[in-house]
């Protein structure tokens, strides 16, 4: 049964994760690619769409609630198969070899995706390296083990499901509860001590803990009334009060951004094939604003509700750049250099009407830790790459 659970979730957990990868448009160059190195294992990247806005939200919320949900179905999995880890002699033939070794990379692979995966969601970073390259070459060495191991496996597990019915079993009460027959593979006791738990109490506490997890997790993703119960989300579940009063990922004090860095002497420049053009505040503020309903989702899992923010369109400053059709444009944050300080936009996410250089949250000037002076703002994007503190727009063809 833990198994049958792994099999649908695990696939799942991969392919949410796999589009999480390609949401950063990594095809974009460096500033964008935690994994320069991938070589084959980006064949899959294409252009992430603007549409549906939600789209990131979904997909990382599922990744995310999905894999702590998971958590207990892993460690009764693990716990089951425990005599399987430490059999002797490791290795009887060359058959067995390569399935003792696709163990190895299936029990290490799981323990380090779910370890950094979930270390990564409270935003303990105690990784040896980046968490974007530690978990995209983990999660592939995981799911090419896992490939291994169901492929020799799925035909036991479905006779197994096959030989009761499991209605019939979870009425089982412990009187009645016998251990399984001893099996070829050692997995089973040859002299088992008495029952102390049903097998539907086993199925029944992985279940309860998995539920458990789902009401303190799903929250962060998917609002509402469940953000409160959201225990173990890494941000506030009531961030604060009024217009700016929703989550942040970092703060301005956290990256080095201080009130000098926006005063008066801020200008927003934008680059383009003529010369540069500089505004202040007050002249973008001048110009014809334009309005998005918005979240923002990021890669941690978590998401605020729709935001209402104004300011101009994208595409209206690459035609003022003098490129109205431009592919992409680089976007620089007045933050110290580091992860994320700069990101490159795709053109289809330049020309949706919807991507703003934001001025405005919910009819109030941004804070200075939602961005102010400007930020970016597009549909679908994760938050990381809706750059706060703007000063630069460099648009290319």
């Amino acid at each position: 049964m833990f198994g049958l659970v792994l099999l649908i979730g695990i696939p799942l957990l991969f392919v949410t994760g796999a589009l999480s990868y390609a949401a950063y448009n990594p095809g974009l160059g460096v500033l964008n690619d935690q994994t320069p190195d991938k070589g084959v294992l980006g064949f899959y990247l294409f252009d992430w769409p603007t549409h549906p806005y939600w789209l990131y939200r979904l997909t990382q919320g599922v990744h995310v609630t999905l894999g702590v949900v998971l958590v207990p179905v892993v460690l009764a999995k693990l716990w089951s198969v425990i005599p399987k880890l430490f059999e002797w002699p490791p290795a009887r033939s060359a058959a067995h070899a390569l399935e003792r070794l696709s163990l190895l990379a299936l029990v290490g692979g799981v323990v380090f995706e779910f370890v950094t995966g979930i270390l990564n969601i409270q935003l303990y970073y105690v990784f040896p390296g980046s968490f974007y390259t530690l978990h995209f070459y983990g999660a592939w060495v995981f799911i090419a083990a896992f490939v291994v191991h169901v492929s020799l496996k799925l035909g036991r597990m479905i006779r197994a499901l096959r030989s009761r019915g499991l209605a019939a079993e979870l009425r089982t009460d412990l009187a009645h509860t016998r251990p399984e027959p001893p099996d070829p593979d050692g997995l089973v006791p040859t002299a088992p001590a008495p029952p102390t738990m049903t097998r539907r109490g086993a199925v029944g506490m992985v279940g309860a803990g998995s539920l458990l997890l789902l009401v303190v997790t799903a929250g962060q993703s998917i609002g509402g009334r469940l953000r409160g119960t959201a225990l173990l989300a890494p941000h506030n579940r009531e961030p604060g009060s009024g217009p700016n009063g929703f989550q942040i990922n970092k703060t301005a004090a956290s990256v080095g951004v201080n009130p000098a860095h926006v005063g008066p002497d801020w200008r927003l420049e934008v680059h383009g094939p003529g010369p540069t053009l500089f505004f202040t505040r007050e002249q973008l503020l001048a110009m014809p604003q334009q309005a998005a309903a918005l979240p923002i989702a990021c890669v941690e899992g978590w998401s605020t509700p729709d935001q209402y923010w104004s300011g101009l369109r994208l595409a209206d400053l690459a035609a003022l750049a003098g490129l109205p059709a431009a592919a992409s444009v680089l976007v620089e944050s007045v933050q110290p250099p580091g992860p994320y300080s700069s990101v490159v936009l795709r053109g289809n996410q330049i020309h949706d009407p919807r991507s703003l250089l934001a001025l405005h949250v919910n009819g109030v000037d941004l804070s200075l830790d939602h961005g102010y002076p400007a930020r970016i703002i597009v549909p679908a994007n994760p938050g990381v790459n809706n750059t706060k503190w703007v000063h630069r727009l460099t648009f290319r063809t």
